[in-house]
């Protein structure tokens, strides 16, 4: 009778542990997805206003990050150098749209990002463009930070 009473409370044990440990992670999962999503509502609000340096506060400021599109740039350095003489202008950087994103987790500290970005420019400043793009985060001690970025204009 002792056994049985002593298994019971193991498996109610187990059982709310379960539960609160599925709790936690969905509440973890859902407080990355608004932060991951929060870098990206930054990077418009900077873009938008002309502020390259503050768009780039979303990639991790590293060697490693990578940027994909007609090229390949490695390291934080050269994709601000690469954005920077590419949108030299407030007409050339136009004003930028995210859309139809979503977030995928990857595990605790891996996210990948899909969506499209259109950029409404005069067309002296080149015209408009569009796409579609995929971001690689990672949590980092500072927060979520592209890793890597790819797009593909269409």
């Amino acid at each position: 009778m002792r056994a049985l009473r002593f298994n019971t409370l193991l498996c109610c044990i187990t059982l709310f542990g379960a539960a609160a440990f599925a709790q936690n992670s969905a509440r973890d999962s859902g407080n990355d997805l608004t932060a991951i999503t929060q870098v990206l509502k930054d990077q418009q609000v900077a873009w938008n206003r002309g502020d390259i340096d503050a768009f780039m506060r979303g990639y991790d400021n590293s060697l490693e990050t990578t940027f994909i599109g007609k090229t390949v740039s490695h390291g934080y350095q050269p994709i601000l150098n690469r954005y920077k003489a590419h949108y030299a202008t407030r007409e050339a950087m136009g004003t930028l749209d995210f859309s139809d994103h979503a977030v995928m987790m990857l595990g605790k500290n891996y996210a990948v990002v899909i969506g499209r970005f259109h950029l409404t420019r005069s067309a002296a400043g080149g015209g408009d463009a569009s796409g579609i793009f995929s971001l690689t985060f990672e949590r980092k001690p500072e927060g979520w930070r592209i890793i890597l970025d790819h797009i593909s204009s269409t």
